[in-house]
């Protein structure tokens, strides 16, 4: 066995070092230098064949393939994955605790499971097969009980979509945190697995270290041996990343780095909306995005988010404005709600929630000096209905409309839709997509659109305010 030595390494970049710092040379991040044991306990043969490799190849002598993606079984998943998951591939979800990531997991794996159970038809895919569910953090009994409870409340549903429970040998679980035992139970499976779940990475080690589970060399070396496993069998491996307090990947960041795509499950838990994101993704494009709605049922699909967001709005209101958004390659309608009251402090709030909050600061000195709004002495507090983040320019306009609304005590006509970007100078400028956006917009029934096209300035917009 090696001498066992220690290094104190950060727990944000991986950067190592002799003796401990206060802060990581590499990141700057404060405070994040661990003591690690890194002593390793086996060496491997560096002249056996299995590390000595092929050798380079010509680009003449690579051969053409042609990728067949495989249906999940749900739609949103497919959309944000490119259409369907490549084998092979090494898919890295994360997301806050409780957000769901387990329970997206588990209905894949049902749906997955439900298809391989079907009786065999003339052309197969790799994945209908049996599905593999390593559980690192639940026992067996704890996923069958959700399975079951998903299975029952979908049961005779629309929204089920052909998803049920399991039957027979199509779901098989493997209760085990040794990651060369996960790996060598899949190699040892007469019929290979046609999908493989870690839930979650954070839980996996190996005995070549004597690191505990999670550490930063744990997890570098976890995820390098199940993608190396992925490859090698051809088989699409799903990783469940836990996060840490400020919303980042736990783990070195070289993990992100080694997986094919990385997913995120976004969305505010006292709200039932829930966005999957495409961070990374090297079969596909990361502008699209999956929308969900958390229920006693599971994730549900959302095929129209603009219906869900719009259901429970009150229309001819002051301080409320329809804009039009785009998550990802998607347009969404969403509801700006304002609310502009006569502050009693002396420095009055500026509150945002699902807007960024300096953009509502820049926002509201517009409105002050280019319409004459004086907003010095008020309270603004601005909302986006749902629970929906917005981080793009597009929503200035709309914004900006909203506080004069709720200010003038005048409802914007609710047939109207607001596109459009607010320069300091009080300018409307064009955004991407503006086709997409007035296309959804007239096909949820909005008659009106004020954006670049139709006004100039801010002051121009807020004149077309009902009387």
């Amino acid at each position: 066995m090696a001498k066992q030595v220690t290094r104190f390494i950060c727990q944000k970049c991986g950067f190592e070092s002799l003796k401990w710092a206060g802060q990581c040379e590499e990141c700057k991040e404060w405070n994040s230098l661990v003591e690690t044991v890194v002593g390793v306990k086996k060496r491997r043969d560096p002249t056996s064949s299995r590390l000595r490799g092929a050798g380079p190849i010509k680009l003449s002598q690579v051969k053409s393939q042609d990728v067949d993606r495989v249906k999940t079984g749900i739609g949103e998943l497919d959309r944000v994955l490119g259409s369907g998951m490549v084998p092979g591939s090494v898919v890295l979800l994360a997301g806050e605790p409780g957000i769901g990531k387990s329970t997206l997991l588990t209905q894949l794996a049902m749906a997955i499971s439900k298809r391989s159970g079907l009786k065999a038809k003339a052309s197969r895919t790799d994945l209908d097969k049996a599905t593999l569910y390593v559980c690192g953090e639940e026992s067996p009994e704890q996923i069958k009980i959700r399975i079951e409870r998903l299975a029952t409340k979908r049961e005779g549903s629309e929204l089920a979509r052909g998803v049920a429970e399991p039957k027979g040998n199509s779901l098989s679980f493997l209760s085990e945190t040794d990651v060369d035992e996960v790996v060598a139970s899949v190699e040892a499976m007469a019929n290979k697995p046609g999908l493989v779940i870690v839930d979650s990475v954070q839980t996996m080690n190996t005995s070549d270290l004597t690191g505990m589970a999670g550490s930063v060399g744990q997890v570098r070396e976890c995820s390098h041996r199940l993608l190396k496993m992925a490859k090698e069998l051809n088989i699409p491996v799903f990783l469940v990343g836990h996060v840490t307090k400020q919303g980042s990947i736990a783990g070195p960041k070289v993990l992100e780095h080694l997986v094919d795509t990385v997913l995120y499950l976004e969305g505010d838990k006292k709200h039932t909306f829930r966005i999957l994101r495409a961070q990374k993704n090297r079969f596909g494009s990361v502008d699209e995005v999956g929308v969900f709605l958390m229920s006693d049922k599971g994730l549900i699909e959302i095929a129209n988010p603009s219906d869900v967001f719009l259901e429970e709005r009150q229309k001819d209101v002051p301080g409320s404005v329809i804009v039009a958004t785009m998550e990802g390659t998607r347009p969404v309608l969403v509801e700006i709600q304002a609310l502009v009251n006569p502050s009693q402090l002396a420095i009055p709030r500026r509150v945002g929630t699902g807007v960024d909050q300096k953009r509502l600061q820049l926002l509201t000195a517009v409105l002050s000096k280019k319409c004459r709004i004086p907003l010095g002495e008020m309270d603004v507090y601005v909302n986006v209905a749902g629970g929906l983040k917005l981080n793009e320019p597009a929503v200035d306009l709309a914004v900006c409309l909203a506080m004069a609304s709720s200010f003038k005590n005048k409802a914007v006509n609710s047939k109207a839709v607001v596109i459009g970007e607010v320069g300091l100078l009080g300018e409307v400028r064009r955004v991407s997509h503006l086709e997409k956006r007035v296309k959804e917009a007239k096909k949820m029934g909005y008659s009106q659109v004020i954006g670049p096209e139709q006004v100039r300035t801010v002051l121009e917009a807020v004149r077309k305010l009902s009387t």
